[in-house]
Formats: C-alpha cells, structure tokens, sequence
C-alpha cells in the first residue's frame, strides 16, 4: 500500500528543536518551602536556597541551602499535564510573621502525623533525598553524563568550607570518592567552585590563586595538572584571587576551552589542551559568580557580585571582547545570584534582588520579559534541558534587627577571604519597608520565602537550519 500524502509529508519534515517563547504568563507547578522553612538555623528564616540546578538527563533537580542540606527533588512524570496552580502555599508572606506562622503550622503538621520533621509536609514537590555537607556549602555541579537509566552515572561533586570536593551518589546519598586540595603546609584546603568537563573525565577545583585537574576515575590527593592563575612580575596577565567561578566549553564545540572567574573580578580562558592562558577580559566591579558558555561555544556569559550587569564576550576568532551589557538586579548584594542559558542558545534567564525572573534575548541583548516569581531575591534559576520548565530558589541571608544594630551595614561581607559568606548584603529589592523601632523583631528585607519553585513556558516548535553539508 502506497503511503498517504500525510505520512510522505512527515516523513520530508526538517526536524525540528523547542524555543521558548518571551514575554508570557508563567504557570506554577510544584513548590517546596515547608522543610526548608523549618529547618533549624542560627537565625530565623535565614535558611535560603543556594541555586537550583537540574540534572543532565532533566530527571531531578539538585539544590543547596545554608543549613548545610544537599536536597534532590524528583521530577513528577506528570509534570507537562499537570494544571498550573492558582495560587502556592508561599504566595503573599510579605514579612517575618507570616513566614514564622507558615512554618509552625507545617510543623504542628509534621508532629501531629510522626514525621522526623523533614518530611516536607504541605510541598507539591517532596524531596527525594537528603544529603548533608559537613560546613557551608560553596558549589556544586552534575556529572555531565548523568542518566537515571544508568545509576553508575548517577553522581555530582559539591565544595564546602574545609572539606575536599566530594562526589555523592544522586541514587543513595553516599560519598563516593573525594579529590583533595593541599596547600603549601600540606593542609587540605577546600576548593571554592568546581566543574566537569564536557566528556566527564575531568574535574576541576578552583582554590585560591590557582586550580587543579582532577582524573575522575583516580579520586584521592594526586592530581594531574595544576595551573596557577596568578603571577606577581606580570600583574597585568594574570588572574589574581579566588577561583570562584569555572566551566567547560560544550561537547559539541570539543570542550577545550576552559573558563575561569576570580573574586578579583577578572576572566581568564584557558586551552585545556595546553592550559595556556588564551584570553583575560575585565570588565566586572565585583567578584565574578559564575561562568557560562552559550551552546554554540561562540559566546561567553558572565555574572558578579555587587554588579548590575550580566556581560556577554564574544569568543569569534579576530573579534574577542565585550560584546553588550544585560542589566540585572544584583548591584547592591553579594549573594551569588546565578543564571540560565536556554539549551537552545536564544535565550538567557537571570534572577535578582527583586524577586524576578529577567529573560534577555542573546541575538541582540535585549530585555524580552520581566518574570514575577516571589516576593524574595530570586538567588537561582535553570532551564529544564529537555522540557519547557523552569526551576527558581529563592531566599537571602536575613539578621535580626535590634536597637544596636539597625543601622549597621552588612557590606563586610564582600571580603574574598570568607567565601562562605555569600548572600549577606541581599535585599528584596523594594518590595519590603525598613523596619522602624516598633518593628525590631522582624528580619530584613521584602518578602520572606525560602523556597524551590517549577514553573511551566509555553513554546513553539521551530525548523533546524540546514547544515554546510546539507546546504551543499
């Protein structure tokens, strides 16, 4: 029997890859807040999230938070036909009081029904499993070749205050290797942000004025490269400061270019095949927080404290630069406020002070949408890498206020030399009042939600270009 004109249509059909579409209305899914909440601290509701990031293979979603919590959430299989939520459980809690009765009535909740009080009573996202880091949590990264299908490949790597980088197994929670540091007393000293390369081989440790190259499949001290970023005859080539920000170019683009951010507020790229120094580009007034390459490995995306700029450079042979500003609201804090690359490469989302979700379009680095999505700093947000979601964590650090000490500034904590530190000068960004004398009680800041949040996009199915082969 002779195909039908459809079937010979579908089968000549170009293929086709998802593009978000911007600006639009978001749809709430899922939200986790009641354990994060009430999760015991030093100080109330300063439990904030710390980034959330999904897994390669989009099964799960790993966050952080300062209570020292590694926390996974599973993907619910429902996730694309599930009717968006009118309204969440944290929606509307503008001040400490409401975030206080939020967390009692959770968990009365949680003691009424036995629960050990991490049970997540009243999430729509419940956690799948928990893992605790010995000191503050400093970064975190997936192993890029991770498949749930594969549990051998099931795995990401964290930094934390005086421990090694260790390597977690996503399925059970064990630590399954450490890769460690030593300075030059033969102490271990922590790395400050960490990264695998595109094939999974290689994992790298930034410290302090350098970095180490790490064989993954031989854990242990011995290392097989380090690079030192600084170099006091030459000041003006090189990178002084903390390593506080790394990434691998794609797979795709063959993976060998690294690049490395500082505290010291400068950029260096690096070929992995050489581990020369290829580029420095400044251009930053705070420490840089993150480092990311557009799919394409054309492209650069950059990200600091106490800056209100997203910077991205162009890569392209003969024309290596800054190549526009993208304005965000993360001027007057130094909270690592992180940010998302479409996996199609259009679009770039990044969170901020004010409790928004600002999407920039890469082609021409213009604003296209201004997302509401809490009353809090909006500290991490992650394109799903095969679905249209979008995860956000929420949340800053918070200090009680009293008479002696309202007015005091919290912009000590800037200093490079207490990375753990970060998010101590974040604000709500208009949202909340300063409290007066009557209001002491109450923490600082807007809105009061430390919280975990999966968001649906709408979308639209686009043809993929022909390549120079086909076009010939």
């Amino acid at each position: 029997m002779a195909d039908s004109p459809g079937d010979a249509a579908g089968a000549d059909a170009p293929p086709q890859y998802m593009a978000l579409t911007f600006p639009q209305q978001t749809q709430p899914l899922y939200t986790a807040y009641a354990e994060i909440a009430a999760s015991g601290t030093a100080c109330k509701h300063s439990n904030f999230l710390k980034g959330a990031r999904w897994s390669p293979d989009g099964a799960c979603l790993l966050t952080a938070s300062d209570d020292n919590w590694l926390r996974i959430y599973d993907l619910p299989q429902d996730a694309l036909e599930c009717p968006a939520v009118a309204r969440t459980a944290v929606d509307g809690l503008r001040d400490a009081g409401d975030a206080e009765a939020a967390a009692s009535d959770a968990a009365s909740a949680e003691a009424a029904s036995g629960s050990d009080g991490q049970g997540g009573m009243g999430d729509s996202l419940p956690v799948a499993l928990r893992v605790q880091e010995g000191e503050t949590i400093y970064d975190m990264a997936w192993y890029p070749l991770m498949s749930a299908a594969d549990p051998a490949t099931c795995c990401f790597a964290t930094t934390s205050r005086a421990h090694p980088i260790h390597l977690w197994d996503a399925c059970t929670g064990a630590l399954r290797c450490t890769y460690r540091g030593f300075n030059d007393v033969d102490e271990v000293t922590p790395a400050f942000s960490t990264a695998f390369s595109a094939d999974g081989s290689r994992l790298i440790g930034g410290y302090n004025k350098s970095f180490l190259m790490f064989d993954v499949s031989r854990p242990g001290r011995d290392y097989a490269k380090k690079v030192s970023t600084h170099a006091k005859r030459r000041p003006d080539e090189s990178l002084p400061g903390m390593v506080s920000a790394l990434a691998f170019s794609g797979y795709e683009t063959g993976g060998h270019l690294v690049a490395v951010g500082s505290y010291g507020g400068g950029i260096a790229l690096y070929d992995a095949r050489t581990w020369e120094m290829t580029y420095l580009l400044k251009g930053h007034k705070g420490g840089v927080t993150q480092v990311r390459f557009t799919p394409d490995g054309n492209f650069l995306l950059s990200g600091a404290r106490q800056d209100g700029d997203l910077i991205c450079w162009d890569l392209r042979e003969g024309c290596t630069g800054e190549l526009y500003r993208m304005p965000r609201d993360t001027r007057s804090t130094n909270q690592r406020v992180g940010f998302s690359v479409e996996p199609c490469g259009r679009h770039v989302a990044t969170g901020g002070s004010g409790g928004c979700v600002r999407v920039f379009d890469l082609q021409t680095g213009r604003q296209v949408d201004d997302v509401r999505v809490s009353l809090d700093t909006v500290n991490g947000c992650d394109f799903h890498p095969n679905l249209n979601l979008l995860a956000v964590a929420t949340g800053h650090r918070r200090y009680p206020i009293t008479s002696c000490n309202m007015d005091v500034d919290s912009s000590d904590a800037g200093s490079d030399a207490d990375a753990e530190g970060e998010g101590r000068g974040g604000e709500a960004g208009g949202l909340g009042k300063r409290a007066g004398a009557a209001d002491r009680s109450r923490v600082r800041g807007g809105g009061v939600e430390n919280a975990v949040r999966v968001l649906r996009l709408n979308y639209e199915m686009l043809d993929c270009l022909p390549g120079p082969e086909e076009v010939e």
